[in-house]
């Protein structure tokens, strides 16, 4: 396995393990100086946009991401070459918490608008992240939902991992991948082009209850669209990937 794939395993599953690990005293403390909060946040640290791809809720979460960077990551590695396959993955990371802070801007100033009462405002803003740490929310739905907005973290590794995905459907599109209940063999490119799909549709949707980041997944594949298209534009591939 290369070395920077192994590497981004091994340090997500240590600390996976840490906070299961000790959890029950220090747990909460790493998830919240850890996870990505929204920017206006009382919880909100700049290094955020960085650690929470290296943080998982429960072990599916750890699993699949992990899962899907062990089956991908190397393949994109050995192509890309190690410096620049690390490059890719943070960048696209960065690039999924940098698009979800900018959507929930245009939501949350949205939901402010709606309800227009500034001291219903200040309220959140000086209770809100407390009122989630205790496992609570607001009565008002709107308030309940700009706060959920506001005060619940984004995490895990998938921003970086569907960036990968879209990696592996551009340089390779005609590889054939054989899906789970999918008795027929797909082109790569049609399986990212559908999980880019699903993802718009589940973000159109809108359902906080099913408490995914489907707009971190679309952030990385779109910053990894853009980097592999200018990289392409330099003549940084060879042909043969196309």
């Amino acid at each position: 396995m290369p070395p920077v794939t192994k590497n981004l395993l091994i340090i997500n599953v240590i600390i996976w393990a840490a906070i299961n690990l000790f959890g029950s005293r220090y747990g909460s403390s790493i998830m919240n100086y850890g996870a990505l909060h929204y920017f206006t946040s009382s919880d909100f640290l700049p290094s955020q946009l960085f650690t929470y791809m290296f943080m998982h809720e429960g072990f599916a979460h750890l699993f699949f991401n992990m899962f899907a960077l062990f089956m991908f990551g190397g393949i994109i590695e050995r192509t890309l070459g190690s410096k620049r396959f690390l490059f890719y993955y943070v960048s696209c990371g960065l690039g999924a918490a940098l698009i979800q802070e900018g959507v929930f801007a245009i939501i949350v100033n949205h939901i402010e608008n709606i309800i227009g009462n500034p001291l219903a405002l200040d309220e959140i803003a000086r209770n809100g992240a407390n009122a989630i740490h205790e496992g609570k929310n607001y009565i008002d739905p709107d308030m309940a939902r700009l706060n959920a907005l506001i005060n619940i973290p984004t995490l895990g590794a998938s921003g970086a991992v569907y960036g990968i995905l879209l990696a592996f459907g551009f340089l390779f599109p005609r590889q054939p991948i054989f899906l789970m209940f999918i008795p027929v063999p797909i082109q790569a490119r049609w399986m990212v082009l559908g999980y880019g799909v699903i993802e718009l549709l589940q973000a159109m949707n809108n359902n906080p209850a099913d408490n995914v980041a489907h707009l971190a997944h679309l952030g990385g594949m779109i910053f990894g669209l853009l980097m592999l298209l200018y990289w392409r534009h330099k003549g940084l591939f060879n042909q043969r990937f196309y």
